[in-house]
């Protein structure tokens, strides 16, 4: 017996120990919110104030202090997260990882944003306002990188501190600008369809392209007021870092507000992780004030505003990576074919290393269109030379200067200049401010080329005839600035035309855009809580519809009663997606059978890349409206030809069956809620386990679903358990007649170290529709419990 208590007094103790030891690591980890501390490099003390939710509020007497100093807190916060965002563009995940990512950073390293980096930083303004303030950016990143205490993720992957430079942070802009392409998912897919099944089966699908768009007109005033696809698509899909993807934004005009005044809405969406992909800020200086949100590594915000303005952004989907198929020399095939004889290729070296195996060294062909993929994408079965032709690494890059300049400007047209500068990736800007101006500018670098020549499919690279003839200028690019409307609005959806012709790109469908319109319409009184829940709408203005549409050719005498009780559900949907609703769970088992049935027997394994994809949303409704398709015969079925009605009642009996067997006999239980779920995952935490439990965030039930305007996004597959993976990044709403309560949230929290305070406290409050306040009164942002003094180091 005294051997047990003895035994249990040891146990309690170690136990004790571990907690103890627990908790002073944590102690010693967290990021340090309250004192002192010596930086060196300041000419004056910063003092930064941390709100309730973590965002530090840097109070400077100049700029490159203040910068200094956001590095060095953004750092303590992010940067693990800062670490990883480096290291994508050049191949470095596999250092890291291991042999998992080997496939990722021959994908990247081999794209060229290295070398693009290389070329734009040796041709800089050492001078200028934006080299100089990022450089103070980065020295505070180094400090806390020398000073600070180490994350957690270092010692469990035994990663070695390494400085960081002004290249990290292009190569921060290459990924960004390859994450919004989406020319790689989509153009091998339509050349694939043309040579495989052949041009009756493209010419169906390139039908929807012109068909189902809002487009986002150029009503303006003049005056202003003061395989291969399969490959990258897997390829992204298990980054640890998540793509951008597209996005929701609307400014109304004075005259449209309840007080007067513009109110400013903006959600990017972007593929949820944690750390979150923002990080709010507020700065201010004697000259200088912005409430910003920053990418890991970028010094200014892509998203911000203050007292005098406001912007944000969404995807463009303008097209700006082609394809080439090059022709080799017969005779050498280090050298290919030009309109006037052979050129020789351009090449690169590269090498990954490999955490626990030998490296491994492969050489990149570039021709004058850019990178060949099939040297890097390793199940690319096309023989020909595939280069890819990106705009990012084809033109020179501003990026550093547009982000500065957006962040600083004095007025609309000084905010103009700078946007003028993007080129790549397209971007929807979105403006409003104080002197009642709303603005949306289509930004982005445009091209022409020949007449007739679809940029959606394989180019020829040999012949001369499918290059590129002229760049526009960016006063031809569609814009919209004070409209007689009182309102402008960007959701991905097709721009106005460009020369007479609608400019190609991979927009969506009208979906969010014809409901941001809707409401936008029905009144001329709105406050900024009216747009808050305009960010959090759940309701679809074409689901319902596309519903109704598919059960016009079910065939009702075929059913039972469960069947039929289902069948009234969809019928009387109104395109909602709240928790308790049945129908979305009724119609996208619906929707996933239809697809399937109508074309997976033609696509094969390209089935699963076309369901997700921009492709097939744009393809839907006019698929369905057709009475006679190629795609609606089954060609596994020998000696038939399956007509609408069948393979539409088939698929729905399939999902109805398919529901039983999940969800059990009872309609009235199948609620959206069973099916749908959001986890924030952290790249650690995807391991599962004791680390999901550590490191992710969530799961949670929620509300929204694809292309709402809380867009939701997730995959249809054939599990029936759609478990989302982007939606709103950030949800901003900034109401100038009352700017210094103005609303803003991230979907977890703004630290991204687990010991933290601030590490997930937003997440519950962002899944149930609520803000926090972004704030900008200097008496109340004083008042803030957590005071951080950061003084000159002797």
């Amino acid at each position: 017996m005294k051997f047990l208590k003895k035994g249990l007094k040891i146990v309690v103790f170690l136990v004790i120990l571990i907690v103890v030891l627990i908790f002073v690591y944590s102690k010693v980890n967290e990021p340090k919110y309250s004192g002192e501390l010596e930086i060196k490099n300041l000419s004056d003390d910063v003092t930064v104030y941390f709100d309730e939710i973590g965002v530090p509020h840097i109070n400077a007497q100049n700029q490159k202090d203040a910068y200094l100093a956001l590095g060095y807190i953004h750092a303590q916060d992010r940067l693990w997260q800062m670490e990883l965002i480096r290291r994508i563009a050049p191949g470095r995940l596999s250092e890291i990882f291991g042999k998992d990512l080997v496939s990722t950073d021959v994908f990247f390293s081999g794209l060229g944003i290295e070398e693009a980096a290389d070329k734009t930083i040796a041709g800089l303004d050492k001078s200028s306002d934006s080299y100089m303030l990022t450089q103070a950016y980065l020295d505070g990143i180094n400090q806390y990188l020398e000073e600070g205490s180490t994350p957690l993720e270092f010692r469990l992957l035994g990663i070695e501190k390494e400085k960081y430079t002004i290249k990290d942070i292009y190569n921060v802009f290459g990924y960004m600008s390859f994450s919004f392409a989406v020319a790689h998912k989509t153009d091998p897919l339509l050349t694939e369809i043309k040579e495989k099944l052949g041009k009756p089966y493209l010419d169906e699908v390139l039908g929807a392209y012109s068909k189902n768009l809002l487009i986002n007109k150029m009503d303006s005033v003049s005056k202003i007021n003061s395989n291969f696809s399969k490959s990258v698509s897997a390829i992204m899909d298990q980054m640890p870092v998540p793509p951008l993807i597209g996005s929701n934004s609307w400014v109304i005009g004075a005259d449209k507000t309840k007080n007067g005044k513009v109110i400013f809405a903006n959600d990017p969406h972007i593929g949820y992780s944690q750390p979150s992909v923002w990080y709010q800020n507020h700065i201010k200086t004697p000259d200088f004030e912005m409430y910003g949100f920053n990418i890991a590594l970028m010094p200014f915000p892509l998203l911000g505003h203050n007292k005098n303005y406001a912007y944000g952004l969404t995807m463009l989907a303008n097209d700006d990576l082609n394809f080439y198929i090059e022709e080799n020399n017969p005779k050498n095939d280090e050298s290919y074919k030009i309109e006037n004889g052979y050129q020789f290729y351009e090449t690169r070296t590269k090498t990954i290393n490999i955490k626990g195996g030998a490296d491994t060294t492969f050489t990149v062909k570039v021709s004058k269109h850019g990178p060949i993929m099939n040297g890097i994408i390793s199940h690319l079965e096309d023989e020909r030379p595939v280069a890819m032709n990106w705009i990012y690494t084809q033109l020179k890059n501003e990026m550093l200067d547009v982000s500065y300049g957006i962040s600083h400007s004095n007025s609309i047209n000084d905010f103009k200049k700078s946007v003028a500068k993007i080129h790549a990736p397209g971007l929807n800007v979105m403006y409003g401010d104080a002197d009642d101006n709303i603005a949306w500018f289509a930004s982005a670098k445009l091209y022409q080329l020949r007449d007739s020549l679809f940029s959606k499919m394989y180019l020829n690279g040999a012949s001369g005839k499918d290059e590129i003839i002229e760049y526009l200028d960016f006063s031809e690019n569609p814009k919209s600035i004070n409209p007689k409307s009182n309102y402008v609005y960007s959701a991905n959806h097709q721009p106005d035309s460009v020369r007479g012709k609608l400019y190609p790109g991979y927009y969506q469908p009208e979906n969010r855009s014809k409901r941001i319109v809707n409401l936008l319409e029905a009144k001329n009184d709105f406050t900024k809580q009216d747009v808050a829940k305009m960010l959090y709408d759940v309701t679809s203005s074409v689901d319902h519809n596309i519903a109704r549409d598919l059960l016009k050719f079910v065939s009702k005498g075929e059913l039972g009663a469960s069947e039929k009780q289902a069948f009234s559900i969809l019928e009387n949907w109104e395109g909602v997606y709240l928790k308790t609703s049945i129908a979305p769970t009724i119609y996208n088992r619906f929707l996933f059978e239809f697809l399937q049935n109508t074309y997976k027997d033609e696509l094969g394994s390209g089935f699963d890349l076309f369901i997700n994809s921009q492709l097939q949303d744009q393809v839907l409704v006019n698929q369905i409206d057709r009475e006679n398709s190629v795609w609606w015969d089954d060609i596994s079925t020998k000696n038939k030809v399956e007509t609408k009605e069948e393979i539409i009642t088939k698929s729905y009996k399939s999902a109805i069956a398919f529901l039983q067997n999940q969800l059990g006999a009872n309609v009235e239980s199948w609620t959206w809620d069973r099916v749908i779920s959001v986890e924030h995952e952290h790249a650690i935490g995807k391991a599962g386990g004791i680390l999901r439990k550590i490191f992710n965030v969530g799961p949670f039930k929620t509300i929204g679903g694809n292309e709402v305007i809380n867009n939701q996004i997730f995959k249809l597959d054939s599990t029936g358990i759609y478990k989302i993976t982007s939606g709103p990044s950030s949800r901003r709403v900034v109401d100038f007649s009352d700017v210094e309560n103005s609303l803003g949230i991230i979907p977890t929290g703004q630290s991204g170290n687990i010991f933290s305070d601030y590490y997930k406290n937003q997440a519950e409050k962002y899944v149930d529709g609520k803000f926090e306040k972004m704030k900008l009164n200097e008496a109340e942002i004083k008042k803030s419990e957590h005071v951080l003094i950061l003084k000159p180091k002797e």
